[in-house]
C-alpha cells in the first residue's frame, strides 16, 4: 500500500504542492504537538489546532448538520453571521507564537465568505489550511488560486455513492460534488474526501469499491466520520450500532492494509482506545460570532474573542468553562485513557452540564432542548473491545502526526 500511495502522489500532485504540505502541515503539526504536550505538562490550556467556523450561510441544507443556515432576518431563519478577516488575523498572530499553524475553516459553507477566506489564506503563506466543502464551488478559476497558494487542501464532504449521498446532502450534490472533485484532480490538488459512515450507507462506504471511487478521481486521503444525530433534522435511525462500530472498526484496519490513499479517523488512538479530541484540548472552534466553542457539533459559549481585551491566549488559558467540559467528559469515561462522544453517549447529562455552566446557546435553535430530548445511543466507546492499529504506518501516523490532527470525528 505505502509504495503504491508515493508512487500516486508523486504522480497525480503537483510536486510543489506535496513539498507545501510535507513542511507547512506534516512538518509544523509536529512540532505543534510537541509544544502542545509541553504546554500541558505546564498546565497551560491552549490547542495545537483551531477551527474557524467562517459563517452560519450554506447553499444546502443536509441532514443531521449542526449548523443553523443563516439567511436575511425577514427570512425567519436566524441572520446570517460571519467571521471578520481582523478578528481571524488576531487569533493567528496569537496561535503561531504558540507553534500553531495548522487551521480547520468550517461552515456554513467557507466559500459563502469569499473576501474572509481568501484574505485569510493570501496572508499567511507560512501556515497550511484545510477547507472543508461540499465541493460546489471548485470552478476553474478557484482551483487555480487554490494551487498559486500552496498552502490549502480541500476536504469534499461526500457521503456515499449518489443514492445514500443525496438522501442526506439533497438531490444532485453527489453529481456536484463529483465534477469539482475532477476539477481538483485535474489541476494536480493535494485534497481529500469526508465520508460520514451512518446506518444507510455503512454497506457501501466501507468497501474497496468506494474507496477506489475516489482514488480515480485523485483524492489522496479519505476521513470517515461516524454519524452523530444532531441538528433541527437529527434522523437518529442512521446511527451506528455498537456492533456495526466494531465492524466499522475491522473494515477501516483491511481497508488501511490495501488501499493506496491515507485513511484518517479521528476516533482511536494507535492501541485502539476511543478518542475524544475536545477532551485532550486538541482543537476548538471560533464561531462565526467569535464565540469560543468546545468542539463543532457544539455551539455554546462562556467566552468569546473579545474577552481579556482581545488577547485570546489569556482567555483560552484562563477558561474554566472549557477546562471543566474536558473534566466532564474525563468523568464519563475512564479518565485520561478512552473516552467517547458525550453528546451521544450522554446527551441529557451534557444538557445539565451546560445550565450548569450557564452557557450561551449560539446554535439558532434550542441546543439544550435537543440535548435533553435525545435518547441516549452508543458512540466509538467500546470498552474491553479494542482494536490496536496492525499496521506499522498509521501506528505511527497516529502517534506523531494524525492524532486529533485538526479535524473531530
Amino acid at each position: 500500500m505505502l509504495f503504491r500511495f508515493l508512487y500516486r502522489a508523486a504522480a497525480e500532485v503537483s510536486w510543489r504542492l506535496l513539498f507545501k504540505a510535507g513542511w507547512l502541515w506534516c512538518g509544523k503539526t509536529f512540532f505543534a504537538l510537541r509544544a502542545f504536550k509541553k504546554r500541558n505538562k505546564k498546565g497551560i490550556q491552549f490547542p495545537p489546532f483551531l477551527f474557524f467556523s467562517l459563517t452560519n450561510r450554506c447553499n444546502l441544507r443536509c441532514r443531521g448538520c449542526w449548523v443553523e443556515a443563516g439567511e436575511t432576518a425577514d427570512s425567519g431563519r436566524q441572520t446570517a453571521a460571519e467571521l471578520t478577516t481582523d478578528a481571524i488575523e488576531k487569533v493567528i498572530k496569537i496561535a503561531q507564537k504558540e507553534s500553531v499553524y495548522f487551521y480547520t475553516m468550517l461552515g456554513g459553507e467557507p466559500f459563502l465568505a469569499p473576501e474572509t477566506l481568501w484574505s485569510t489564506l493570501k496572508n499567511h503563506p507560512e501556515a497550511y489550511f484545510q477547507i472543508i466543502t461540499n465541493g460546489f464551488f471548485f470552478e476553474e478559476a478557484t482551483v487555480r488560486q487554490i494551487k498559486k497558494l500552496g498552502n490549502i487542501s480541500p476536504l469534499v464532504s461526500i457521503d456515499g455513492f449518489e443514492k445514500e449521498n443525496d438522501a442526506r446532502r439533497g438531490q444532485g450534490t453527489f453529481a456536484k460534488a463529483t465534477e469539482g472533485c475532477r476539477e481538483l484532480q485535474r489541476q494536480k490538488i493535494l485534497y481529500g474526501v469526508a465520508t460520514t459512515v451512518t446506518a444507510d450507507n455503512f454497506e457501501s462506504v466501507l468497501t474497496e469499491e468506494y474507496v477506489n471511487h475516489f482514488i480515480k478521481l485523485g483524492a489522496m486521503y479519505l476521513w470517515f466520520y461516524v454519524y452523530r444525530p444532531v441538528g433541527a433534522d437529527p434522523v437518529p435511525e442512521w446511527s451506528v450500532q455498537p456492533e456495526r462500530l466494531l465492524e466499522l472498526r475491522r473494515r477501516l484496519l483491511r481497508l488501511r492494509r490495501k488501499m493506496p490513499i491515507i485513511l484518517i479517523d479521528t476516533y482511536w488512538d494507535e492501541k485502539g482506545y476511543a478518542l475524544c479530541p475536545a477532551s485532550k484540548g486538541m482543537a476548538f472552534v471560533i464561531g462565526p460570532q467569535g464565540s469560543i466553542e468546545p468542539c463543532p457539533p457544539l455551539n455554546v459559549t462562556r467566552e468569546w474573542l473579545g474577552d481579556n481585551g482581545g488577547d485570546f491566549y489569556e482567555t483560552m488559558n484562563s477558561s474554566e468553562f472549557l477546562l471543566r467540559f474536558r473534566e466532564f467528559i474525563g468523568q464519563k469515561y475512564d479518565g485520561e485513557r478512552s473516552q467517547g462522544c458525550v453528546i451521544i453517549d450522554y446527551p441529557q447529562e451534557l444538557a445539565e452540564f451546560f445550565r450548569s455552566e450557564q452557557v450561551i446557546d449560539v446554535s439558532g435553535r434550542d441546543l439544550l432542548a435537543e440535548l435533553t430530548r435525545r435518547e441516549p445511543l452508543a458512540s466509538h466507546y467500546l470498552p474491553g473491545q479494542e482494536i490496536p492499529e496492525d499496521y506499522w504506518v498509521y501506528r505511527m501516523l497516529k502517534k506523531t502526526l494524525f492524532f486529533g490532527m485538526g479535524a473531530y470525528g
